[in-house]
Order: structure tokens, then sequence, then C-alpha cells
């Protein structure tokens, strides 16, 4: 790409690249109305990274390929913040909201007072300094006086811009948080990986800034809310709201649910609406933020020792339940980790019921003294995971006993073990009957091989009956042997057999996955498969030459090498291979979809309602092998819908955006006719 470049060819073409790359970031996260393909720009991203790799004087620090630092920090300096991150004053009830907006008006009697509403994002505040335009500080608030420089890290953060849309020195504040779903994901991983969990999506966003690692925060997919100027430098707004919508035109990521409110029965409103609609944002809110809108009267209105007049942070009251423990419950991962979890009285918390709450390993257990017969308080850790409180010890009966953690595996009576550095109890036994059954369920889902009919209880009998010992004899099964399970008639034993014998079709990366290597997620099999293209292909390649891979760490690599080195793993792939399992990637390479000229290709897809003619993941295999996305959720984005039987809210959206909608038999109709 750059062999026949000169130096001055390569400078103008990188400033062409950083323009068009900072754009459709700026159009993706501030604008959220993507311009490009993830696909295109990728391959911008590439062109720019390869340029900047034969002419490493290009590289300057606003460049996107700039965000990952590649230095561990020694520690975190000392910033004293010029202008101090103040708190805000609380309001917990409608009447201390009255009593604010009186004091106010008190202060102001012949004012027309404006309130913004903004959503208090759960996260941990941090305050950027942009000189000429470019990113040169990022700060925690610390005590509000003095924080700490995390600016390597907050440069990993994709929504922060390393450069604004125009040159102005400004000083902005806001949250760094970490949206739900990757709260979710992150909490899986490390409770798979026997590690501490976090106990909400704040904690983990701290953690992630404060890694002294770059790369490691990178890998916390945090993002940001800015909502605060505190050196206008070249912005020259009024109030509020005009300085948040100038901050948008700067790049600057805002948050769009904030409301400009007449009067405080307004705010009361916007209160009541949030308080209901929160469990369904994507990202965690403990409240709402009230200030006058127009920066005169802020001024006027003034400080008082700890906090401004002009502005108060309705808290929103926690909900919790509370309920009895009856069991704890031990359950084996397939990669050995046990995890207890609390079986409760029912009880409704957050609009759903709520009877089982994860303990997540034994240290909690006894630092909370969890014991059975316990009345606790519970809660759902960032609107989404049940877990227990605390305990109320003032109900607990004289006669309880501290709960005893188990030494033995519940499935195999192997002793249990406390790996080095893991908070987990786990099981190393690796013929226990419950990782092996674990393992056989996790390959025949559906992300993985996708076998229908082959659910946890059917697994666990194939094993009792010494039907299957590993996934290669899933392929030797027979109708008669079927027929001997509980409950499986003959058409469910031909079935499953049927549902067997397709899975042997599958491209590598479902296989690859559905192995249960562990670090190894859907997305890295997928990478893997299309980079190496067969089992034997990855089995040779070098830790090296899989870290090239984009996307794909030191962890996974490690991971992979040290499970293809195992002998019993050569002895498995050459057992599929005999029973005609396909080790090889069928799919298209990325190069090769970028080319289509598919319908699909470059589309956003959603797929709703009840599939007849083929299963949802089937349907996203075939569209995303012609170029498509396929994503969960219809908005302005989607350019898409098909809609199967007793399709719902999707659908509705869909038709009141005035997006394009299909029936399943167009979506096959065109499917078949590009395949």
């Amino acid at each position: 790409m750059t062999e026949h470049m000169s130096f001055e060819e390569a400078k103008t073409k990188v400033v062409e690249l950083r323009a068009e790359l900072d754009k459709y970031s700026y159009h993706y996260y501030v604008k959220d109305n993507p311009k490009i393909s993830d696909h295109d720009y990728d391959v911008l991203y590439h062109e720019l990274v390869a340029i900047e790799t034969e002419y490493p004087d290009l590289i300057t620090n606003d460049s996107p390929t700039q965000r990952v630092g590649g230095t561990i920090l020694p520690g975190f300096t000392k910033v004293v913040h010029e202008i101090p991150m103040l708190s805000l004053g609380n309001a917990f009830n409608q009447e201390d909201l009255m009593n604010f907006d009186e004091r106010i008006k008190k202060i102001l009697p012949n004012e027309e007072i404006e309130y913004i509403c903004e959503l208090k994002i759960d996260g941990l505040a941090v305050s950027l300094k942009y000189v000429d335009g470019l990113l040169v500080q990022a700060a925690t608030r610390g005590d509000g006086t003095v924080g700490e420089d995390i600016t390597q890290n907050i440069r990993t953060v994709k929504s922060v811009p390393l450069r604004l849309q125009k040159p102005y020195s400004i000083e902005v504040r806001g949250e760094c948080y970490m949206p739900k779903s990757s709260f979710l994901a992150l909490n899986k991983e490390r409770e798979e990986n026997g590690e501490d969990v976090f106990a909400n999506p704040r904690n983990a966003a701290a953690g992630g800034l404060r890694q002294l690692d770059p790369k490691l925060a990178a890998k916390r997919n945090l993002s940001t809310f800015l909502y605060t100027v505190a050196d206008f430098g070249e912005i020259t707004a009024n109030g509020q709201e005009e300085a948040l919508h100038q901050l948008d035109e700067l790049g600057i990521r805002t948050n769009h649910e904030r409301k400009l409110c007449k009067s405080i029965d307004e705010v009361w409103e916007y209160i009541q609406t949030y308080h209901e609609k929160r469990v369904d944002l994507p990202y965690e809110i403990d409240g709402i933020v009230i200030k006058v809108n127009n920066f005169a009267a802020q001024e006027e209105l003034g400080f008082t020792v700890k906090a401004p007049r002009w502005a108060i942070a309705y808290k929103f009251p926690a909900e919790e339940a509370t309920t009895v423990i009856r069991e704890i419950e031990w359950t084996i991962g397939r990669t050995g980790v046990v995890t207890p979890t609390a079986i409760m009285d029912p009880v409704r918390l957050a609009g759903t019921t709520v009877q089982r709450a994860s303990l997540h390993n034994v240290d909690l257990i006894k630092e909370k003294d969890i014991r059975l017969l316990d009345t606790v308080i519970i809660h759902k850790a960032g609107d989404i995971i049940p877990e227990v409180t605390r305990v109320l010890t003032d109900k607990r009966e004289a006669t309880s006993e501290p709960y005893p953690i188990p030494t033995h595996c519940p499935a195999c009576e192997s002793e249990l073990v406390h790996l080095e550095e893991e908070v987990a109890l786990r099981c190393i036994n690796p013929k226990c009957p419950a990782q092996i059954t674990e393992g056989l369920s996790h390959f025949v889902s559906r992300n993985a091989m996708n076998i229908d009919g082959l659910g946890n209880r059917v697994i666990v009998q194939m094993y009792e009956k010494e039907l299957v010992e590993d996934v290669a004899d899933l392929y030797k099964l027979t109708f008669d042997e079927l027929l001997t399970l509980e409950k499986i008639k003959d058409k469910a034993a031909n079935n499953i057999l049927t549902a067997i014998d397709a899975s042997r079709a599958n491209s590598m990366e479902r296989l690859l996955f559905g192995l249960g290597i562990r670090h190894v997620g859907a997305k890295a099999a997928k990478l893997l498969a299309e980079r190496f293209e067969s089992m034997a292909g990855l089995k040779a390649a070098t830790k090296e030459e899989i870290i090239e891979v984009e996307g794909i760490g030191e962890i996974i690599a490690d991971s992979v090498v040290a499970y293809f080195q195992l002998p019993e793993v050569t002895e498995l792939m050459e057992e599929l291979a005999q029973r005609e399992v396909n080790l090889t990637y069928l799919g298209k390479k990325r190069t090769e979809i970028a080319e289509s000229d598919s319908f699909f290709n470059q589309k956003t897809i959603v797929l709703t309602g009840k599939l007849t003619h083929f299963t949802r993941e089937e349907a996203k295999a075939r569209i995303e092998n012609l170029g498509g996305k396929v994503t969960g959720s219809v908005s302005k984005k989607t350019d898409l819908v098909v809609a199967g039987e007793e399709a719902g809210s999707k659908l509705a959206k869909a038709e009141k955006l005035e997006i394009t909608v299909w029936s399943e038999d167009q979506l096959l109709e065109h499917l078949e006719g590009e395949e």
C-alpha cells in the first residue's frame, strides 16, 4: 500500500485519512448516525496504520491509531484542578425539589427560571482539557481539588475525541461509565476465570480507568457523557442547553435525554418518567441533575462552601426488597468454577419476580456472613443482576450457624481447590460429569454447533447412560440409543439425528467456539477461523502469528496454543474428521464481502417474530455472509426489518420510523437469489 508512496504523499494521505476517521467517529458517537459500515471504517483505519508503520515520523498524538497506549504506566501522577470539581446538594423527594425551587425564586424574584434536567450517570467523574483542539489531559475528580492523571487510559475510550471539530482550548467535565452490556460480559468472564466480580458498572468503570496498563483499560469498553464546561475558552453560550449543543458540534458526546423545563412541576414529571424508564436505558443512572439553565442567573445565585446554589441532584430511592434465603445451590461451570446461588422466597424487584441471586464466590458469602434462613435485602446491580446487599442480622435466629463452605465438588466429590490469585473454588477433575455435561451443552448451543433437541436434560441422560463422553461421541449416536432416553420417542430421535447430521457441515468458527476453549468467544472464533482457515492451520500457528490477528490478544493466544498442544485434542480432531465433521472455514473473508454487490452488503438488519423457514441464527449467518449486519434493536440506523409470525414492538417501531419491512418469504427469495 505504501511502497510506491513518497514521504510527502504519505503526509498528505495521513491528514486525509485522519480527517475522514474523525468525521465518521463524530457521526457514530455524537450524532448517533453512522455514515459508514464498521468494515469500511476498519479498511480506512488499517490503511492509516500501514502508512504510519512505514513512516513513523508522521505519527501524532491525536491520530486514531494512538488510542491504545503500548507502555504500562509506573503510577498515576496528581493533577490539581484549577477550577475545583464541586459536588452537588441532594434532593430525595418532591418536597426537597420544591424547597430548592423556592430558594432560587427567593434570590431571583423577578426572573423567569428555566431548569434543564439531565440524567445522573452512575460512573466516574472526569475532567478533560483540550488545547488548540487537542486532548492534552484527563483527570479524575479525586477530592475535588486534586485528582489523578488518567490521560493515557481516557484516550482508549472511543467516545472521547482526541481532536475537536474546532481548535478550541477548553476544559469539559462529565462521567466515564460502563454500559450495562459491557458490565454483564465482564462479570461473566471474571466469574468463569475465578476472579472477583464487580458490584456495579460504576466500580467496573473506575477500575478500568485506574489500570496501569492502557491496553487493559481499553478492554473495559467504557464510554462517556460530558455535561459541564469548566473553562469555556472560545465557547460562547448563554445557558446550559446552548453549551451542550455547542459541545455536540465540537464532537464531544453529551446525553440527549435532557429536557428544558419551564417549571419545577415539569421537572417532577421528567423525574417520574425516567424513574420508570431507567431499567430500559443501556447505561445505569442513579438520579436526575437539575440546573438553572441561564448562566447569568447561575452566577448571581453563586455557591455555598460545598456546592452550587443553582443545581441539585435528585437521587432515586434505592429499589430494594426483603426476602429469606432458603437454600444455597452450587453449580459447576464448564471451566470447573463452582458458583453459589441463593434460592430465596419469591419477591418483586424492578419490575420482575426474583427468586434467585448470584452469590458469586465463597469470599462474598464469608464477607457478608450469609447463612441459611437469613432475612436479606436484595437489589439489582446495574438494574440487571439480583444480588444480596446485606443481611438483617437482627432478624437472625439465635441458633443460626455460619454456612459451611463445601470442600468437595457436588458433582464428582473431588476435592475443590483455590487456585493461586483466584477467588473462586474450582473442581480440577477433568472427568467431572458436571463439567463434561456443561461442555456438551455449550457445544450443542445455538451460537455453537446449533444442534436442536439436545437440551441439558437430554445431555445429562446420555452421559449417565455412557452414550457420550466427549463431543465427538455425539456423531456416533444411533436411533436405538436415543430411544433409551426418557421422553425421547421416534420423532424426537429422528429430529435429533437430523440436527446432528446437519451440524457436520457447520463452518469452522462454530466448532471452534463450541469446543469451549478458555477465553475464546464467538467473535474471537470467527476471527481465528477466517485467518487460519482450518483447525490444522490454527493448530500449527504460533503465538506470535495468532496475536497478529486484529482483535486477538496474548491471553487468547496463550489459551489457544496451550489447548492445541494437548494430545487428547489431537485425538479429538482426528475423531471429528473421521465422523465427517467439517474442520474448515466456509464463510467469505471480509475482503470478499467488501467487494460484494449483494443487496445485504453494509445493511443493518433486524429479525423479529417467529421464523419458519430457518432458525434465527441460520438467517443471521446467511445475511452476514453476504455482508449484512444483524442487530437486536430497531433504530434510525436500521435499513431493513424482517418480520416473521407474531412480530410485535420491533415491527411497530419500524413502521413508525418508516423503515422497510420484509416478510420472511421476501428474505428467503433474496437470499436464494444471491447465494
